[in-house]
């Protein structure tokens, strides 16, 4: 079905895509992505009339070793998230959505399919720290860590904003970012379908078998 870019739709769905301060009571609402989307259209997922390039980035991976995550992911589906595990609501949700939706992928899809965490929140996010949360949300995920710039500037890439971790009135260290979840294709590698927060499981389940094959939602 042919993908139609309407203006309305577009200044909706980039309204809808804002900074989450996970934990920190933040109150901005700066969009962080301009995308368009069909009219009329309830998906979660939004098409991107131009996709993104998947992010030149070589991280720490939670066994302590280089990722050149271009190299490692290259010809498959892959879900790149930024986010932190202090985080106490999107970063978790997020993450045990995607979870529960691949296991409902035959089991030769859920091998094949790559879903990337990259910290938002380096100093606290080690390699072991980043191994033990994901393991309890799903082993086979993979944690990337390292220079906070170097994270910045891959996840500026895809039009998603973090900011370095701050202290909020209350004194607890919060993280603010994106909360998009973005999809590329197992066929050209590029990200053509982006997720908000509001996603759910269903929507999910619904969508993985389509883009392991390559397809838009």
């Amino acid at each position: 079905m042919r993908k139609k870019t309407y203006a309305m739709a577009a200044l909706f769905a980039a309204a809808a895509l804002t900074l989450s301060a996970c934990g920190g009571g933040d109150d901005s609402n700066k969009p962080v992505t301009d995308v368009s989307a069909e009219a009329g259209s309830a998906k979660a997922a939004t098409v991107l009339d131009n996709p993104y390039e998947k992010p030149d980035l070589v991280l720490t991976d939670t066994a302590g070793k280089k990722y050149d995550l271009r190299a490692e992911t290259k010809g498959r589906p892959t879900l790149i998230y930024f986010g932190y595990t202090h985080c106490p609501d999107a970063c978790p949700l997020t993450m045990n959505n995607l979870a529960v939706a691949k296991k409902q992928l035959p089991k030769a899809e859920q091998d094949k399919l790559r879903v990337v965490f990259v910290t938002t929140d380096p100093a606290r996010d080690t390699p072991a720290a980043l191994g033990t949360w994901l393991k309890g949300i799903d082993p086979d995920f993979i944690g990337l860590t390292g220079d906070f710039a170097t994270i910045q500037a891959g996840a500026r890439s895809l039009h998603i904003t973090i900011e370095p971790t701050t202290k909020n009135k209350n004194g607890k260290v919060v993280s603010v970012h994106g909360t998009q979840v973005i999809a590329f294709s197992p066929k050209t590698d590029a990200g053509y379908v982006l997720y908000g927060e509001s996603a759910t499981v269903d929507d999910y389940t619904k969508d993985l078998p389509k883009i392991a094959e390559g397809k838009n939602p």
